[in-house]
């Protein structure tokens, strides 16, 4: 990653020794607590039997228990311990505005980043990686895929669809990637969105909460510390091209509706996934990785 602005292919995948220190069993055995929680979401044809719930779509039809189903009038499926293999599918969101950042690298590359860091540990604890990479005008779908295949499929698409320049935000862009993910992932898994959400529309509730009855789901919310507190009092010229705006940060008016601009952001991100019991972690492209990641993983949402 060239000085925080370019995401490359090597330096992704020498994140895999960092991401050693990421242990995903802290989530797990935190999921596994609760009511239908981590341990429900696996289910394989093993050797250890672990529990029996209601069937969900998705499930093998070879598990079903008949004796439970007959009793209970409605299919039930057995668990196993001994297959532990579960999709991990991250979405990518890397529209023209993640091209930017004030300190350390552009939310683009904090965004591969941790999609990098994240994989890894998934592929380390035997989980298949895959994903949705979205960008201006294209995107890639990558079905989750066991070892590395997956996520090295997923690592070269963020390399090949990466802003190379800033552009204007489209909002409802993220909606059509959210309802493509909504399309290919299966219940029993963890979904991971890294996006600032600047370009969630009108449709993004919905397809959110699809993905969300039947998996863990966790919107990590990225962004910069400029949009957060305005630079030094000063005037600035912000915008693009045609688009451009003068802010004067020695008013105190301007500094309030700064501040105020991004906290009705935040609070938007917050409350649509409040709803529908989607964990929520914030991000800063000034935040280290990997301990930015574990306290986001482990802190207690309302999925929790």
């Amino acid at each position: 990653m060239s000085e925080g602005i370019t995401l490359e292919l090597d330096a992704l995948i020498k994140l895999r020794a960092v991401a050693r220190g990421l242990e995903l069993s802290a989530r797990r055995r935190v999921l596994s607590a609760q009511a239908g929680g981590y341990l429900s979401v696996y289910h394989g044809r093993g050797m250890e039997f672990d529990e029996v719930r209601a069937y969900q779509p998705g499930d093998d039809a070879r598990t079903i228990d008949w004796r439970v189903t007959a009793r209970r009038g409605r299919p039930h499926t057995k668990l196993f311990r001994e297959e532990r293999e579960r999709p991990v599918t991250l979405l990518v969101d890397l529209h023209p505005g993640m091209y930017f950042g004030s300190r350390v690298q552009f939310k683009s590359v904090l965004a591969g980043q941790l999609s990098a860091v994240l994989g890894w540990a998934a592929v380390r604890a035997g989980d298949k990686v895959g994903g949705i990479v979205q960008a201006a005008d294209q995107h890639c779908e990558i079905h989750p895929a066991a070892r590395e295949s997956g996520l090295l499929s997923l690592l070269r698409a963020m390399v090949q669809l990466q802003p190379h320049k800033p552009g204007t935000i489209t909002p409802g862009r993220l909606d059509s990637a959210l309802a493509r993910m909504a399309r290919i992932v299966l219940p029993g898994g963890m979904i991971v969105i890294f996006s600032d959400f600047r370009e969630l529309g009108n449709n993004a509730e919905k397809y959110l909460s699809i993905m969300a009855r039947h998996n863990d789901v966790i919107a990590a919310l990225l962004y910069d510390p400029l949009e957060v507190a305005p630079p030094p009092a000063g005037l600035y010229r912000l915008g693009l091209n045609q688009q451009r705006m003068t802010v004067d940060t020695s008013r105190t008016s301007e500094i309030k509706q700064w501040r105020a601009q991004f906290q009705l952001h935040r609070e938007k991100i917050h409350n649509i996934c409040s709803r529908y019991a989607i964990h929520v972690m914030e991000i800063a492209t000034t935040d280290r990785i990997v301990p930015a990641l574990r306290a986001g993983l482990t802190r207690r949402g309302a999925k929790q």
